[in-house]
């Protein structure tokens, strides 16, 4: 195995490299021309996840485009509640919705058949790890049980997800039993995805932002630090990224906390925190997505500013969330250009 193929391991495992590993949240998106061909074939987007030939040429689209440093599974983190049978549905325009879950429909979820309903994304995996460059890291991921919950509960994303910490609030037994049973359900989902072929993981928490101190701690650290414990208990080996958006201050004791290997930071958490958090392992990030979108001296500063604060530490450059359907392609180009320090990998 060659070094190339693990650099993102690497830092994982503590190692600085200069230049940095990188890839992009979302690298595979609408911003792509590609992309928005495969998804017109593929009929639903749930179709598109679910459909392996699909997903996999989605997933490797942007690995062909900029020789990024790691792919990441093409899927969505509402495949869980599907799998749980919540009739998750996207429609254009509006995004995910779902049937919203009540006290006495978290008390019949079962999710013993999660993973098995799942096979097809399984199937993707084990696929995109025999046709990816052999120095590509394969990165397979889920939501995190309180971002996941919060569509459960109001089924459909809010503005501040008042819906479910108003129901945390008033329910507070249901909500930490069906915070558990997802954190459950999902650890043995990516125990799966590293069986099929997975080099590490990422688990995305969106919505930890919304989140108080102390319901950050019952909500958003509690369940992580249950579902690290329980995939690196069944596979010691295991990589785990753990990415809380707009958790601010919170993310100080974040790693130590729940066992993450490393930590994503969005964009607003100031670079001079994010090199204290580095002090203790890797990070992850935190380009503004809309630095990509502008280009030219945006995009440069934002990408030179990270590397001079963290550059000289373990780090994964990536973007502080994912890439928006209104970046140009080329931007992409320049930005792995300008990381590199000029030079490019593959591309066509």
């Amino acid at each position: 195995m060659s070094d190339t193929r693990r650099k993102i391991m690497r830092v994982l495992e503590g190692e600085s490299l200069s230049p940095p590993p990188l890839w992009l949240m979302r690298q595979a998106g609408r911003y792509l021309p590609e992309y928005r061909q495969t998804r017109a074939k593929a009929g639903s987007f749930l179709d598109l996840c679910y459909t392996p030939d699909h997903a996999v040429e989605v997933t490797l689209q942007p690995i062909r485009r900029y020789g990024f440093d790691a792919a990441i599974l093409f899927s969505d983190i509402l495949v869980i509640p599907d799998a749980m049978k919540r009739n998750v549905r996207f429609t254009e325009g509006h995004g995910p919705e779902m049937d919203p879950i009540d006290e006495a429909g978290i008390g019949r979820l079962n999710g013993e058949e999660v993973v098995d309903y799942l096979r097809p994304v399984l199937e993707t995996v084990r696929r995109l790890r025999q046709e990816l460059p052999d120095e590509t890291t394969l990165l397979g991921f889920c939501g995190a049980p309180w971002t996941v919950a919060t569509y459960m509960i109001a089924g459909h994303g809010t503005p501040d997800q008042a819906p479910a910490r108003l129901f945390a609030y008033k329910h507070p037994r249901a909500f930490e039993q069906l915070l558990m049973l997802l954190a459950d359900v999902s650890a043995d989902y990516l125990v799966a995805q590293i069986d099929a072929g997975a080099d590490a993981v990422q688990i995305f928490d969106s919505w930890a932002g919304v989140l108080g101190e102390r319901e950050f701690e019952a909500f958003a650290i509690r369940p992580v630090a249950r579902m690290i414990a329980s995939v690196k208990s069944q596979r010691p080996q295991a990589r785990i990224i753990a990415f809380a958006k707009g958790a601010g201050y919170q993310l100080k004791n974040y790693r130590q906390k729940t066992g993450a290997d490393a930590i994503g930071l969005d964009w607003s958490v100031p670079l001079a925190f994010a090199a204290e958090l580095q002090k203790d392992g890797p990070v992850q990030g935190n380009l503004d997505p809309m630095r990509v979108v502008a280009g030219g001296r945006a995009l440069e500063e934002g990408i030179d500013d990270i590397l001079q604060h963290l550059g000289h530490g373990p780090l994964i450059f990536n973007l502080g969330h994912g890439i928006t359907p209104q970046a140009d392609p080329e931007h992409v180009r320049l930005l792995v250009d300008r990381v590199r320090g000029g030079q490019m990998r593959g591309g066509k």
